[in-house]
C-alpha cells in the first residue's frame, strides 16, 4: 500500500509539473509576442566573441539582445531582438565592436536615416561592417617582419659582400672616365666657347643701360632686405623675424646633418648584426622564436575571446525533509559543444563516509578479532567537478558529483529553454547509488523554474523538490581569469 501511495504521489506531481510548465510557457510566449519587440537578422563572416543573449547597443545604449546564432550559407546568422520603442530603418548597419583588450565583443547598430521605411519583424539588416580581428593583425605583423628580413638580406647581399665592393669601385671608375671625357670635350671645343663668350660680350655692351637698371633694382631690393632684417616693416613682419627664420634654417640643417650621421651609424649596426634589430635581421633562430611567440599570443587571445563564464545560483526546497538545498556553479565554456563545471553544494543531508575499523580485544564476551564498519555523516559542503560534451540536444557529463564519482545526461529542447536533467552518483555512500531527475524551464530570461525527484532508487531517502535558479554569463569574470594566480 505504501509503494502504491508513493507511486501515485510521483505521478500526480509529474502531471502537475507538466501542466504548470505548459501554462508558464504559453504565458511567457504571449508576453514575449506582445511586449518583446521585433526580431531582425544579419549575416556576419565571423561571430567569434558574440555570445547568445549578449547586449546590442546603439550609441553605447542597450536596445536589445542576441536571440540566436546559427550557420546559414557558410556565414553566422545572428537574430537580434530589438525593443519596440527603437525603430530601425532600411539603411541600418550592424558591426561587431570590441569592448576590451581581451577580445570581448558586442553588436553595435546604426539605426539608419529617419524617414526611410522601417524594418519589420523578420527583416534583414543588409549593411554589415566587418572589423579586423586580432588574429588578422598579428598575421599582418608577421608578414611585415618577413618583408623587413627580405629587405635586410637583399641589402647585405648587394653591398656587404666583396662583389658589391667591386661593383662600387667599378662605378667610381666609370664616373672618373666620364669626367675625363667631359674635359676632353671642353678642350676640343675651346674655339666655339671663345666665340660664344665674344657674343655674350657684345650683347652685354649693347644691354649696358638695361643692366644698370637691373643693378639699381638689385641695390634697392638689397637695401629693403637689410632694413627688414634690422627693424622690419610695419604691418608685415616683426623686427628680426627674417633673421630668426634664417637662424632656424641653419639649426635645422645642423640637426639634419646629425640625423643623417646617426642613420649611417644605425645602418652600420644593422649590417654588422649588432643590437636587437641587427640580431633580428641576421639570426634565423631569433626570428623563428619571435614568430612562435606571436603565434602563441594569438592562440591565447583567441582562447580568451571564445571563453564564456556562466554563473548559476540555485536554491531547492525539499518537501519531505522540509529543508533548503543551495548550489553555486561556475561553468567555463570554451566552445558551444563543451564546458567544465565547478559546483559547491550545501546539502542538509551532509557528507556521508564509511570507516572500517579492525579491533583486537581481550574481552571474553567479544571475539578476539572483529571488524567494525561505521557510517559517519558530517555537516560540510559538497563539491562537483565535471566535464560536459554536447551532441545535438543531449549533453553528457562525468567526473566528481557532490564529492563522489558520478555521471549525468541532460536533454535540452525549445531553443535550450527546457531542460531534463539526470544525475547518477553517490556510489559507496549507501547500497544503491543516488539517482536524481529534474525538469527545468526558463520562464523569464536568466531565471529558471525547477522541479524533480531526488534519490529515486531509495524509498526511505526519496524526496521531492522545487526550486529557482538564476543563470547568467558574467563578462567581468572572464576578464580576470587570465590573471588569476596559478597553483
Amino acid at each position: 500500500m505504501n509503494r502504491f501511495t508513493t507511486a501515485a504521489k510521483v505521478g500526480v506531481f509529474a502531471i502537475v509539473t507538466v501542466i504548470a510548465s505548459v501554462f508558464i510557457y504559453r504565458f511567457v510566449s504571449k508576453q514575449t509576442a506582445g511586449q518583446g519587440g521585433y526580431v531582425v537578422w544579419a549575416l556576419l563572416n565571423d561571430a567569434t566573441g558574440v555570445p547568445k543573449n549578449s547586449q546590442v547597443k546603439v550609441a553605447g545604449i542597450p536596445i536589445g539582445q542576441v536571440e540566436s546564432i546559427r550557420l546559414q550559407d557558410g556565414k553566422a546568422r545572428i537574430d537580434i531582438r530589438v525593443r519596440p520603442d527603437v525603430p530601425l530603418y532600411e539603411d541600418a548597419a550592424v558591426a561587431k565592436v570590441s569592448s576590451s583588450l581581451l577580445g570581448e565583443y558586442f553588436l553595435a547598430v546604426a539605426p539608419g536615416t529617419e524617414g526611410k521605411p522601417q524594418l519589420q519583424n523578420g527583416d534583414r539588416i543588409n549593411a554589415v561592417v566587418e572589423a579586423a580581428t586580432t588574429d588578422q593583425i598579428l598575421k599582418d605583423v608577421a608578414d611585415i617582419t618577413k618583408q623587413v628580413k627580405k629587405v635586410a638580406d637583399s641589402l647585405a647581399g648587394s653591398i656587404g659582400t666583396k662583389k658589391g665592393e667591386e661593383n662600387l669601385k667599378d662605378t667610381l671608375q666609370n664616373l672618373a672616365e666620364v669626367t675625363e671625357a667631359l674635359n676632353q670635350t671642353v678642350r676640343e671645343n675651346r674655339g666655339n666657347i671663345k666665340s660664344i663668350l665674344s657674343n655674350v660680350e657684345r650683347i652685354t655692351a649693347k644691354g649696358e643701360p638695361e643692366v644698370d637698371r637691373i643693378l639699381e633694382n638689385v641695390r634697392v631690393a638689397t637695401k629693403d632686405v637689410r632694413e627688414l632684417l634690422q627693424k622690419g616693416e610695419e604691418g608685415q613682419a616683426s623686427p628680426g623675424e627674417v633673421r630668426q627664420v634664417i637662424e632656424r634654417v641653419n639649426r635645422a640643417s645642423v640637426n639634419l646633418e646629425k640625423t643623417l650621421s646617426n642613420l649611417e651609424k644605425v645602418s652600420g649596426r644593422l649590417e654588422r648584426g649588432e643590437g636587437t634589430l641587427g640580431r633580428l635581421s641576421k639570426d634565423e633562430k631569433l626570428i623563428n622564436e619571435v614568430e612562435g611567440v606571436a603565434e602563441g599570443v594569438g592562440e591565447f587571445v583567441g582562447g580568451i575571446n571564445r571563453l564564456q563564464t556562466v554563473v548559476a545560483l540555485r536554491t531547492d526546497y525539499q518537501f519531505l525533509a522540509s529543508t533548503v538545498k543551495s548550489y553555486v556553479e561556475l561553468r567555463l565554456q570554451p566552445r558551444e559543444d563543451k564546458y567544465y563545471s565547478i559546483e559547491v553544494v550545501n546539502d542538509p543531508r551532509g557528507l556521508t563516509r564509511f570507516e572500517q575499523i579492525d579491533v583486537d580485544t581481550t574481552n571474553p564476551n567479544d571475539p578476539p578479532h572483529y571488524r567494525e564498519v561505521r557510517t559517519v555523516t558530517t555537516n560540510s559542503f559538497r563539491f562537483s567537478l565535471q566535464f560536459a560534451q554536447r551532441m545535438g540536444p543531449f549533453v553528457g557529463r562525468f567526473g566528481i558529483k557532490e564529492s563522489t564519482g558520478g555521471v549525468g545526461l541532460d536533454t535540452l529542447l525549445f531553443d535550450d529553454r527546457f531542460e531534463l536533467r539526470q544525475d547518477l552518483f553517490g556510489f559507496g555512500e549507501v547500497v544503491l547509488p543516488r539517482w536524481r531527475v529534474s525538469l527545468g524551464y526558463e520562464f523569464v530570461t536568466r531565471l529558471w523554474l525547477l522541479a524533480g525527484v531526488d534519490d529515486i532508487l531509495s524509498p526511505d531517502r526519496r524526496d521531492y523538490f522545487i526550486g529557482l535558479q538564476l543563470k547568467f554569463n558574467d563578462e567581468d569574470l572572464k576578464t580576470i581569469l587570465p590573471f588569476a594566480p596559478g597553483p
